[in-house]
């Protein structure tokens, strides 16, 4: 296994399932309980900017409290130990992965730590309660932050860096994604055209692109996760 010098893994929901962080589209996710067009789309936020900050202030309250899982911690172990290169690409808006030591680090979807200001563009650090009148500590302006979060319809971040290190990596691993959303959903089809990586899905279950992986391994991300790591540092 150490073979591999370039290692990308893509990280969803499920990772951080068992820290008690809600999934998105399982049975019990978080899109059937809201209007996803409520609160995750720029239309939504324009419509009822109340509503928005009141769905993301408890989604903040839970992160506060969550804690990172097995999982977290051997993906940061892999980056410590392994002596090849390792980014890890999540799709989640929690800092788990940060919390657990891992460094070099994507947040496509945003960070729900953050807040962005709409008139200046400024991103800062922010872990307390938004609202209509919260006033932005760069440019003074009020009621013009909102969640550093991208929403339906926005561009996902650093997608240049996350196509390049796709194209030119040799281990492709997904963990804990549905396999639904682009365009995360795609990179495992980017990296079989590129012909240089394995391919490897860690899933609860199969996803729905869980035929275009050469190696699949499901159950819990505590348990299948730190166990693949191990295999890779042996």
């Amino acid at each position: 296994m150490a073979r591999y010098q370039r290692i990308v893994i893509l990280t969803g929901a499920g990772i951080s399932a068992e820290s008690g962080l809600g999934t998105f589209r399982d049975k019990d996710g978080l899109w059937t309980k809201v209007n996803l067009e409520d609160v995750a789309t720029p239309q939504g936020f324009r419509r009822n900017p109340g509503m928005v900050h009141d769905f993301y202030n408890a989604r903040r309250q839970g992160l506060r409290a969550a804690k990172h899982n097995a999982a977290h911690a051997a993906l940061a172990r892999l980056e410590a130990e392994h002596p090849g290169q390792v980014l890890v690409v999540t799709q989640n808006v929690d800092n788990l992965h940060e919390q657990a030591g891992t460094t070099r680090l994507i947040h496509m979807h945003g960070e729900l730590a953050k807040a962005r200001c709409t008139d200046c563009t400024q991103i800062m650090a922010h872990l307390d309660d938004l609202d209509t009148r919260s006033l932005c500590p760069s440019c003074a302006a009020t009621g013009t932050l909102r969640p550093h979060v991208v929403w339906f319809g926005e561009m996902p971040l650093e997608m240049e860096a996350i196509e390049e290190a796709i194209e030119a990596c040799d281990l492709f691993v997904s963990i804990g994604t549905s396999g639904t959303v682009y365009p995360a959903a795609g990179f495992v089809a980017a990296v079989r055209r590129a012909g240089l990586a394995h391919t490897v899905e860690l899933n609860l279950e199969p996803s729905d692109g869980h035929s275009l992986f050469a190696e699949r391994h499901y159950g819990p991300a505590s348990v299948i996760v730190p166990a693949f790591v191990e295999t890779l540092l042996k």
